[in-house]
């Protein structure tokens, strides 16, 4: 007999041998280098990612875009990233390739989105009407920095010239103007029109590697750069086109600037260093003055700004903020939060700050006492998985390294948080009856926690060697399946006081990426790296199906019907499965570039979502096959993702620590919520 074509299946899939499906959105991969010489090219650089995503929408086949309901998350070290509109009312900071606009009075979030990698710096107008972003990309390609307007939200320029990435911004006082700086591999500085977006004049901007760069507060004719034992004021002459340099004399000494804050009058100028102290420098004379304060400060001093009243206020890379005062120089107060500071957003009547730190902590402190009060704080690191509780869409879990956080779906604030120090948490479930949280770790150690208190329920010391990479629950509550590092999958029954070992069974040979288990408790179904799923038997406590493939399993689903399963790895492609006989029933090209890592499936099975190293998030038809709306945002690879019990929204999560809400199309929501045959 014929083999059967791979397009045909059961009657859960439909037929289709006459009708190709549509083919899914395929994005163009980066283009090749090419010479960035010319200023008046400035703006015939390579189209985003998501501007090039827009024109293929046109065609009546193409994807949809995610609505981006909410995120959670702070790109805590971005420096001087965190930054108070005029407003008083806007907190902007950036998270991966977004700029998050968060209202303080109404708790709404907007997002700013087009640039395609991680956004570098940001900065503000003095009257707030122009945001600027500039981002960092690829050995050799062009970043881009964005011109926002603030009221209308949405982008005005975007100026192409710079390579690999930008490093610092700065507008002048009356807005004419925007100076940009390069990165190490690009090192240019330039200066830009703002009303039409072109650029006036650029330069390299020193010898060595330039860090940060700062328009004088009163002109607009000369600005200031620093970097690597050199600081620069530059004279911008405007009829000329040219930026003329006089280097800063500091004699003797030798320093790397990371920032710059200069005075109201323009008299002087402070340098923070990565030594630990600040270089006072007279921009008139355009020499070195002094250096404050005597004691060097711990991991260098990593961002300044100016009070009303001419004192300096100093945070540090070891989580110091301190006050220094105008006339004598030295500390007057200090105070210590958690993370190195990187971000100080003063009000305006300069009373208190907001203060950003690198462990994406976000903090309200008193500018006349120095005491700090926690507002904001989220995961600063890989988050590994994200689950709901079974039937409740109000809340949901993640894990990262070292910590496990429980999170309100609606106010998107934290709730709890479980510290394991110096572990890291690979994997985890919420009980069915909701009361626990178990969880395995890199210790190979299986704890449960209690969900409302945090409280250590119990520890099954040992479980796995090298740590506990995967786990699931049964649907009554009396058994847990693991899965190990080195490939075994355990059965472990728990009782009111005690957790035995029920069965242990040795056939893959990699880590266990992923189990899943039946509805009825009768299976479970684990996907290796080693290229094969398991489906065992729980009865017997034997292998009843195997899958293999030439590819390192990374997610796997059950339909809802349990008569197929749904698998993606490294070869970018999403299989479905028959589970009667193990057949592939139909392979679909999942992504472009790089892995997919997750899958998560509606209530009913009619939509699936996928993501991976493509940092695009994809909701797909599952009996069509074909990609139907597209999520843009995370600046890292996707790691996990998980569809609310109620349809409404997606929650993903990336190696970025960020934690990212997707609205589901409204079209798309009955379907997911439709009897399972």
């Amino acid at each position: 007999s014929r083999p059967r074509p791979f397009w045909f299946g059961p009657a859960a899939v439909r037929r289709a041998p006459h009708r190709p499906r549509a083919p899914c959105l395929r994005l163009p991969r980066p283009p090749k280098p090419r010479a960035l010489s010319n200023f008046g090219g400035a703006l015939e650089g390579p189209r985003s990612r998501l501007a090039l995503q827009h024109e293929t929408m046109a065609s009546p086949m193409s994807e949809k875009e995610l609505e981006l309901q909410a995120v959670i998350g702070f790109k805590g070290t971005v420096p001087a990233s965190l930054i108070l509109h005029p407003d008083q009312e806007t907190l902007i900071f950036p998270l991966g390739c977004t700029v998050v606009m968060r209202n303080l009075i109404r708790k709404t979030q907007t997002f700013l989105q087009g640039h395609d990698n991680q956004v570098n710096c940001i900065t503000v107008s003095p009257s707030g009407r122009l945001l600027a972003s500039g981002q960092k990309t690829f050995m050799g390609f062009p970043a881009d920095i964005i011109i926002w307007d603030f009221a209308q939200r949405k982008e005005i320029h975007r100026l192409c010239l710079h390579k690999v990435a930008v490093t610092s911004l700065s507008f002048s006082k009356d807005e004419t103007y925007l100076a940009t700086l390069g990165g190490q591999d690009d090192n240019s500085l330039v200066v830009w029109e703002v009303e039409r977006g072109i650029a006036i004049c650029g330069t390299p901007a020193a010898t060595d590697t330039a860090h940060c760069v700062r328009f004088f507060n009163n002109t607009e004719f000369r600005l200031v750069t620093g970097g690597n034992y050199h600081v620069i004021v530059w004279d911008f002459d405007l009829q000329n086109k040219k930026l003329r340099p006089t280097h800063v004399n500091l004699g003797q000494v030798k320093r790397v600037t990371t920032n710059l804050l200069i005075d109201h009058n323009d008299e002087y100028c402070y340098c923070g260093t990565t030594t630990g102290d600040i270089i006072q420098v007279a921009l008139k004379s355009a020499l070195f003055r002094a250096t404050c304060p005597k004691k060097l400060l711990s991991l260098g001093v990593t961002c300044t700004t100016l009070l009303p009243d001419g004192d300096i206020l100093i945070g540090t890379g070891d989580g110091t903020i301190a006050r220094i005062g105008s006339q004598r120089l030295n500390i007057t107060q200090q105070c210590a939060v958690l993370g190195g500071v990187t971000s100080l957003a003063l009000t305006k009547d300069g009373t208190h700050f907001f203060c950003g730190t690198a462990l994406a902590n976000i903090y309200w402190v008193d500018t006349a006492s120095l005491t700090a009060e926690l507002r904001n704080t989220c995961h600063h690191e890989r988050i590994n998985h994200v689950c709901f509780p079974a039937g409740y869409s109000e809340v949901f879990a993640t894990c990262s390294i070292q910590d496990i956080r429980v999170w309100n779906a609606s106010t998107r604030q934290e709730l709890l948080r479980i510290q394991v120090p110096n572990m890291e948490c690979f994997s985890m479930d919420f009980m069915r009856d909701g009361r626990s949280i178990v969880s395995g770790w890199s210790d190979g150690k299986i704890r449960a926690f209690l969900p409302q208190s945090g409280k250590l329920l119990y520890v099954i010391n040992d479980a796995h060697k090298n740590g506990v990479t995967a786990l699931a629950t049964s649907s009554d509550c009396g058994r847990i399946v693991s899965g190990g590092m080195e490939g075994e999958v355990r059965v472990w029954r728990i009782g009111r006081q005690t957790q035995t070992m029920d069965a242990s069974m040795k056939e893959h040979r990699n880590r266990v990426w992923c189990i899943k288990i039946r509805a009825d408790d009768s299976q479970a179904v684990s996907a290796s790296g080693d290229g094969s799923c398991i489906v065992w038997d729980l009865g017997t406590k034997t292998r009843s199906l195997c899958l293999f493939e030439s590819t390192l399993f990374k997610s796997i689903v059950y339909h809802p019907d349990e008569s197929q399963l749904l698998t993606t790895g490294s070869d970018r492609k999403v299989a479905y499965w028959d589970t009667f006989d193990g057949q592939a029933i139909r392979v679909l090209e999942g992504s472009d570039e790089g892995e997919i890592s997750t899958l998560a499936i509606s209530k009913s099975g009619s939509h699936y979502v996928s993501g991976g190293e493509e940092r695009l998030v994809k909701l797909w038809d599952y009996d069509e096959g074909v990609c139907k709306a597209i999520g843009v945002g995370h600046s890292g690879a996707i790691t996990c993702a998980a569809i609310a019990p109620d349809q409404t929204f997606i929650v993903t999560c990336g190696v970025e620590g960020a934690i990212m809400i997707w609205e589901m199309p409204p079209e798309h929501v009955d379907k997911c919520h439709e009897q399972v045959d």
